[in-house]
């Protein structure tokens, strides 16, 4: 399972001795209790680095995130009132749909791809500007703030940026949020809260009919 929050009472009071799963620690604190009481041995798949190469095998991580990136379009066009992709016809004009994501890792490069190949104008932003050219490689648009300060932290995830770039950001993003018809969050920093890129003002903003997918949400 890959939600091990929502595991039974009787399969959790039971006399577990080896777990190797998905575990999510953070956000899971009395369940790791539990465990130590039981005296089990657990793996936490989630925590193996994924910059490690022998770590790679067992990277379930990025292949869920991948599958969650590309769910999120889906879900989105299943929602969104008009076509992704731009038509001209005889019938008369449709402007491709605008899609906004936030957060370029696994599951923000593959929500950027999803909607590219659906022919949606794609925009993207990560505090890491390393990430420019492989947003742009799938044929997004790269989001930049204009503040000097980069995010990447260690082992290829964001780190806490300052509080001068975060008002930077929010001005940024207010105007890039309004002008978007689907926004898909992904941003997240290890075993911390999400940050919160999208305030309430920028939602209000949104025009009729706008949709959000939020991917961060449960760590935020």
């Amino acid at each position: 399972r890959d939600d091990v929050s929502d595991w039974s009472s009787d399969v959790c009071s039971s006399d577990l001795r080896t777990l190797i799963s998905q575990i999510n620690p953070a956000n899971n604190a009395a369940l790791l209790t539990q465990f130590e009481q039981q005296g089990s041995t657990v793996f936490a798949l989630d925590c193996i680095p994924r910059m490690l190469s022998r770590g790679q095998t067992f990277d379930t991580l990025s292949s869920q995130t991948n599958i969650a990136g590309y769910r999120a379009v889906i879900e989105a066009s299943n929602s969104f009132g008009r076509f992704f992709a731009g038509q001209m016809t005889a019938a008369g004009r449709v402007p491709p749909a605008k899609i906004l994501v936030l957060g370029c890792g696994v599951a923000g490069l593959a929500a950027v791809q999803t909607a590219n190949n659906l022919g949606a104008v794609v925009s993207a932003y990560d505090v890491r500007s390393v990430v420019r050219e492989q947003v742009e490689s799938l044929g997004g648009t790269f989001l930049q703030v204009d503040y000097a300060e980069d995010g990447a932290g260690a082992g290829g995830y964001a780190k806490e940026m300052s509080d001068g770039y975060k008002e930077a950001e929010v001005a940024m993003l207010r105007s890039a949020v309004a002008d978007a018809d689907v926004v898909i969050t992904t941003a997240l920093i290890p075993n911390r809260p999400a940050p919160v890129l999208v305030k309430a003002e920028a939602v209000a903003a949104m025009r009729r009919g706008s949709v959000m997918v939020d991917l961060a949400a449960e760590n935020g």
